[in-house]
């Protein structure tokens, strides 16, 4: 199970989130070799500060959890992050442009932020839940269009999570060497390996320590 643990983003993304609770999520990435912790922008210097000197990556997220904000306001807060550590950036397209078929907007903005992120990993999450398998196919080809290193399936904040079918489509259309993140909703290790058989090659969740059967 310790195999899992490296396609896993350690995640804690609650409003309710405390310094004691991120320095406890970072020791646990620390302790059972996750690829990253996943935290809000505020909690970034904090992550980074915890994670020194390990193979653990900073990961945040932009325009969370709604993807509407303006695309000046995305890649000031993603040059921010990087500013502040983050070595990751996953981000939230905007989700109303893809329901009315503006995907040159979505791609748009997809590679302002890369820009803004170089060589730093962009993940672009997609929401599944709020689109249909036309609308995950293009907002696919947008975020690889852009640049982007990864598609992700969902904030875990929308009205429900990642899905096999869904990780399986996404797979389809980036092809064998983009990245495709699963996550939301993902609680067992037989969810996890679903995900990981369906084409996904990156976790996000935060029943991480259940998972690889490592909870108290």
């Amino acid at each position: 199970m310790d195999k899992i643990a490296r396609y896993i983003d350690h995640t804690l993304l609650k409003a309710t989130a405390k310094k004691e609770d991120i320095t406890k999520l970072c020791e646990e990435a620390k302790t059972y070799g996750f690829a990253s912790v996943c935290v809000n922008p505020v909690n970034v210097p904090l992550a980074k500060s915890c994670l020194e000197g390990s193979s653990v990556k900073v990961c945040t997220v932009i325009g969370f959890p709604l993807g509407a904000n303006t695309t000046a306001t995305k890649v000031y807060e993603t040059k921010e992050a990087i500013k502040d550590g983050a070595t990751e950036i996953d981000m939230v397209i905007n989700v109303g442009k893809a329901k009315e078929g503006g995907f040159a907007y979505v791609e748009k903005e997809i590679r302002a932020i890369k820009e803004a992120c170089g060589s730093i990993l962009l993940k672009v999450i997609i929401e599944t839940c709020y689109l249909d398998q036309e609308e995950i196919v293009e907002a696919c080809k947008a975020a690889k269009n852009a640049g982007a290193d990864f598609v992700k399936t969902s904030t875990g904040f929308g009205t429900a999570g990642a899905k096999v079918e869904d990780v399986a489509l996404m797979r389809k259309t980036v092809g064998p060497n983009m990245g495709v993140k699963a996550s939301g909703g993902i609680h067992s290790e037989e969810e996890a390996m679903a995900m990981l058989k369906a084409g996904a090659n990156r976790l996000g969740t935060s029943a991480s320590l259940r998972i690889i059967g490592a909870e108290k």
